[in-house]
């Protein structure tokens, strides 16, 4: 593979020489740079860096890239989508605009039942090029590391569809993926008043089918208010870990649910959406291992309370930020608008939400070996921003990409 040399580099950020795996707190709010520097990429990974008065100027490079004037980042880690799905669903987005919240939405059978409709209607090469085309898209938005989740098959075949889609994505692009299991999603109408016989077609028939072939790496609950239960979320977890996948919960969206206490429990990657936290969830993350993460795009799309994202961090926590890319609540996976929503709506600064999009995110997807921060050994990874004067410009120009180059695995993948 090529060697590559940035230089000039006005700054270039998310340097970690200590091997951090997460930043909580305080901690959040501190972004290592260097001013004036380079960035050597040997093999796809990052093989040095340093200030440009250091940089030996005996040898050639294959590629050299003048940062002049610009910042070095590393890309985006988006811990949290659903971008694997079929069609969209823009008409509901009418029912949200006259009034209908997400939970009437589902019971008229919209929603997640809406997608899963498409699902089925729909082969597994047709879905892999539906979604080869939003993979391309994040990628180019500076997204280098994404978590997929299944959950719109509901039906054993068709959970399968969507993980075989995943595997192929993994296996035919540049991007670091993780597969998720999102094994209780919704109840399909079929068992509408039978959700504990959904319950256990997920546990007894579905999951193992995933296990025997090796398709997630996460295992996932909607455990929310309408949705799923404390007690059937934990029934799936204790089945889910025998085959050793690890939870990640979405939690707390719609109410007090209790799934950041069972996330906590089950010592799960991370707990996600989190628009109802209180400092009884707070203790949770505090007693755990737990990634805290929010969903900004989601709170925006359905006009949800903000997750209070500051009280977190103000309590020591670690903080991720993605996107949840998804056909009705967040069609979105661009991650720099989504930090930028961080800074606007939950009033954290660009350092934290730089930290939450790239090393907290490495962390609730378990890449932070390969990804998310500068350290060499790490996939060369990397962001080239347009001439900017601050890094707090990046995320303030919410309306404008602002990205020059994205390298992914040394790889340029646009400009």
């Amino acid at each position: 593979m090529a060697s590559i040399l940035i230089k000039n580099i006005k700054t270039l950020y998310g340097i970690n020489s200590a091997g951090v795996i997460k930043k909580s707190g305080v901690e959040m709010s501190e972004l290592q740079s260097i001013s004036d520097a380079y960035l050597q990429i040997e093999n796809g990974l990052i093989s040095n860096f340093g200030q440009m008065s250091d940089l030996i100027q005996n040898r050639m490079y294959d590629t050299e890239i003048d940062a002049q004037n610009k910042m070095v980042l590393p890309s985006f880690v988006d811990s949290h989508t659903h971008l694997v799905y079929a069609g969209s669903r823009e008409i509901e987005y009418i029912d949200k605009i006259k009034g209908l919240s997400y939970e009437e939405i589902a019971r008229r059978g919209g929603g997640i039942l809406n997608s899963a409709k498409k699902i089925q209607l729909i082969s597994e090469d047709e879905l892999f090029e539906e979604s080869r085309v939003r993979i391309r898209e994040i990628m180019e938005q500076g997204t280098c590391a994404v978590e997929i989740k299944s959950g719109y098959g509901l039906y054993p075949d068709e959970e399968l569809k969507m993980l075989r889609v995943i595997k192929r994505i993994k296996a035919e692009t540049p991007l670091i993926i993780k597969a998720t299991y999102l094994a209780a999603h919704a109840v399909p109408s079929e068992y509408k008043g039978r959700q504990s016989d959904y319950v256990d077609l997920v546990v007894n028939e579905t999951l193992p089918q995933v296990a025997a072939e090796g398709l997630a790496d996460f295992a996932d609950v909607f455990c929310d208010k309408g949705f799923f239960t404390v007690p059937e979320t934990e029934k799936i977890l204790k089945a889910a870990a025998l085959y050793g996948l690890r939870p990640k919960i979405h939690a707390n969206e719609l109410d007090f649910s209790g799934g950041v206490q069972i996330a906590c429990k089950y010592n799960a990657l991370s707990a996600d959406h989190l628009e109802y936290v209180g400092d009884s969830e707070i203790e949770a993350f505090k007693q755990s291992q737990t990634m805290p993460t929010i969903l900004p795009g989601a709170a925006l799309f359905l006009n949800l309370p903000h997750a209070p994202a500051r009280k977190m961090i103000d309590a020591g926590l670690p903080l991720a930020v993605a996107s949840d890319y998804n056909p009705g609540s967040s069609p979105s996976g661009n991650m720099k608008l989504m930090l930028s929503l961080a800074m606007i709506n939950h009033r954290m600064t660009a350092q934290e939400c730089l930290n939450a999009g790239t090393i907290n995110t490495a962390y609730a997807m378990n890449v932070t070996d390969i990804t998310g921060s500068i350290r060499i050994g790490n996939y060369a990874n990397v962001i080239i921003t347009k001439p900017i004067p601050t890094i707090e410009f990046f995320l303030y120009s919410y309306g404008n990409s602002l990205i020059d180059t994205v390298l992914l695995k040394g790889e340029i993948i646009g400009s």
